[in-house]
């Protein structure tokens, strides 16, 4: 736990305290901040408060009165409810406005942790309970030198991997290739070259490349033919602790694509261009900004193209040791997300246009260092015409 970069942050955001709470192990945030791993069951609460200024305290009960032991700081016992409502204002003394992993209307809900019931009982005690969602992007989505260097590393590699993907579907279009074969292919690929995923790859055939989360499977695989769109969706790391995602996606055309397939594809690719382009003239002029604005740059291009009821979901997500990571989302369609985009932050931008007999989607990302930003691997400009 960095103590003194928590009370630093706290003091620019006129917090009086962070207030972190865990039962079963619900909040993954809270360890990784505090660097506490759960020894054994965590099957009772409790609770551990950095004051912006001063010694931190916790509070945890009888039973597992270990659970704290990592983290400085007195720790309360309780086991009565009784104890444990005392002790929390023991903790909270003299605070006024606390940050929680809480998210008013949970408007952000990979930060949303804590149940309604803790944030009840904190207020309660007259205590604001403020979001910690921009506390968390310092701590979870600013990545370490050695961070980013594994996301290119595992670039580099599923870059190659696109690649071959479309190669393999070329070589099979006379002999017989599908969707399945393909998604199959791309997973022995990664094993082959150490690298990890949750899931997918995503292989999509013309009216399944409308649906923007299909997943091949035996009862919906389709063969790849002759005259057929691909879209291929592929995110992996590199099979080591700490390893950060890298996350794209590419379309083809299995011959000479048509113009109607030609022009969508040129507008989503010029809507994830000024998206991106948003975000670059932004860190280079050392203005701040915020997710939902590169969400609106990339969806008013597609909405000016009349196309805007077709783009379905964000512009973007944050990226880190899971491929949808706790930091800023480009997002101003299923949430408004204010959040900034700090620097070290590594997201996804990838619009999409979703119709009734195919779907685009151009997925790069993107990572703000100091004082400049850029995508972080190959860029698609053309259809990739896929031809034995």
């Amino acid at each position: 736990m960095d103590l003194k970069r928590i009370q630093e942050s706290l003091r620019r955001e006129n917090l009086d305290g962070w207030l972190f709470f865990d039962h079963h192990v619900r909040d993954a945030l809270a360890y990784r901040v505090l660097g506490v791993t759960p020894a054994g069951h965590v099957s009772r609460r409790w609770y551990y408060y950095i004051p912006a200024d001063g010694e931190p305290r916790g509070l945890v009960h009888r039973i597992e009165s270990k659970m704290l032991d990592a983290v400085p700081g007195e720790k309360i016992l309780y086991s009565s409810w009784r104890e444990q409502w005392n002790g929390l204002a023991k903790l909270l003394l003299g605070a006024k406005r606390v940050a929680m992993q809480y998210s008013p209307r949970c408007a952000v809900p990979y930060v949303a942790m804590v149940d309604a019931g803790t944030v009840e009982l904190i207020r309660e005690f007259g205590v604001i309970v403020e979001t910690s969602a921009e506390l968390i992007q310092e701590f979870e989505a600013s990545l370490t030198e050695e961070q980013f260097q594994s996301h290119l590393d595992a670039g580099r590699i599923v870059d190659g991997v696109c690649a071959g993907a479309f190669r393999f579907i070329a070589e099979g279009l006379s002999s017989g290739v599908d969707e399945n074969t393909v998604r199959d292919w791309v997973r022995s690929e990664f094993n082959r070259n150490g690298l990890y995923t949750d899931s997918g790859p995503i292989v999509a055939v013309n009216a399944h490349a409308g649906d923007p989360h299909y997943d091949p499977a035996p009862a919906t695989n389709a063969p790849i033919k002759p005259g057929d769109f691909v879209l291929l969706d592929m995110w992996a790391k590199l099979d080591k602790p700490g390893a950060v995602y890298y996350d794209i996606t590419w379309t083809g055309y299995c011959g000479d694509p048509p113009e109607r397939v030609r022009r969508v594809f040129e507008i989503v690719r010029d809507a994830r261009d000024k998206a991106v382009e948003a975000v670059v003239s932004a860190v280079a002029a050392g203005r701040e900004i915020r997710g939902f604005e590169v969400d609106d740059a990339a969806r008013e291009h597609i909405r000016a193209a009349g196309y805007g009821d077709r783009f379905v979901h964000r512009t973007g997500h944050s990226i880190g040791e899971e491929v949808h990571g706790s930091g800023a989302n480009m997002d101003n369609l299923e949430t408004h997300d204010e959040r900034r985009i700090v620097p070290g932050a590594l997201f996804s931008v990838e619009p999409g246009i979703y119709l009734e007999d195919f779907g685009v989607r151009s997925e790069v990302n993107v990572y703000v260092g100091t004082g400049k930003a850029g995508t972080t691997g190959e860029v698609q400009r053309e259809l990739v015409r896929i031809v034995a």
